[in-house]
């Protein structure tokens, strides 16, 4: 069983295999009413998807920002912001410069490495993308027959390159949000794909300097936390009056055994009236 609202979603404007016009097809027939878009580092596809939503489908702006909040590296969600907000536009502007400097160090890392030098082909479909990540890369990998999967390919041959501090620094990422009119929120804060989850001596410390940082929320249910892990998150966000959020992070095809609206690991259902973030959206 799957849920009715899902608040983290990629399309192919980041590192999702969907485009905006296959997600809103896919996300009626999955029977989702109430969606978030959040591409990485990159409001370009949520601008143009809010346009041909469909009027049974509740839609809410968001993105991803990949951040670095004093010591803590983490994934920052914004909701709701003003799309024409100027200074938000300007964080992603800058987002794609620091994109720019990954992409190029990583065609270099792969060059001389691993002596796998990208066609034209593949370097003209990287450069297209508003939004470059490790997918995209991983994407190239496997059909090139280097590897069974992203997560693989992305293990053995990016994990090992270097590409210093391309983060957006957390706290002003949270302020841009918050002067946006936007509500952000720690994403997948246990750890996300392919990290080890933190433990609550690991956590709690990290969450009180999120917190110091002006960050307004959790993302207590994902698709790849279990039980115990999203009620000891509940817990927290109550403890410390943080709205709750929740979602997939579905990425389609680039991202193994994640649907629409998987919010835990094992598919139980979940009371869509702890979702805090949702119902305060509404009130806004």
């Amino acid at each position: 069983m799957v849920s009715l609202v899902d608040l983290h979603v990629h399309s192919s404007y980041s590192d999702g295999s969907n485009s905006i016009e296959e997600l809103i097809k896919n996300i009626k027939t999955a029977g989702i009413k109430m969606f978030a878009l959040t591409d990485h580092d990159t409001i370009e596809g949520a601008i143009k998807i809010e346009k041909i939503i469909p009027s049974d489908i509740k839609f809410i702006r968001g993105v991803e920002l990949t951040c670095k909040t004093r010591d803590i590296k983490c994934h920052i969600l914004g909701y709701n912001y003003r799309s024409d907000d100027k200074t938000l536009h300007s964080l992603i502007l800058k987002g794609k410069d620091l994109r720019r400097q990954k992409l190029e160090t990583r065609i270099k890392y792969l060059k001389e490495v691993w002596n796998i030098e990208l066609t034209k082909e593949e370097l003209d479909w990287l450069y297209s993308r508003p939004s470059v990540v490790k997918t995209h890369f991983a994407n190239i990998l496997v059909n090139r027959g280097l590897a069974n999967d992203n997560l693989s390919a992305m293990k053995k041959y990016l994990d090992g390159c270097k590409t210093g501090n391309t983060r957006f620094d957390g706290e002003d990422a949270i302020k841009i949000i918050l002067n946006a009119g936007g509500i952000p929120v720690w994403a997948h804060p246990l750890g996300g794909e392919g990290e080890k989850h933190l433990n609550k001596d690991e956590f709690l410390p990290k969450l009180e300097t999120m917190i110091e940082c002006g960050i307004k929320g959790l993302e207590c249910f994902y698709s790849r936390y279990n039980k115990n892990e999203i009620q000891f998150l509940l817990n927290c966000a109550e403890k410390y009056n943080l709205l709750i959020s929740g979602g997939s992070d579905y990425h389609g095809s680039n991202k193994q055994n994640i649907t629409l609206g998987k919010l835990n690991i094992d598919n139980y259902p979940i009371d869509i009236n702890k979702l805090t973030l949702v119902n305060f959206l509404n009130v806004q």
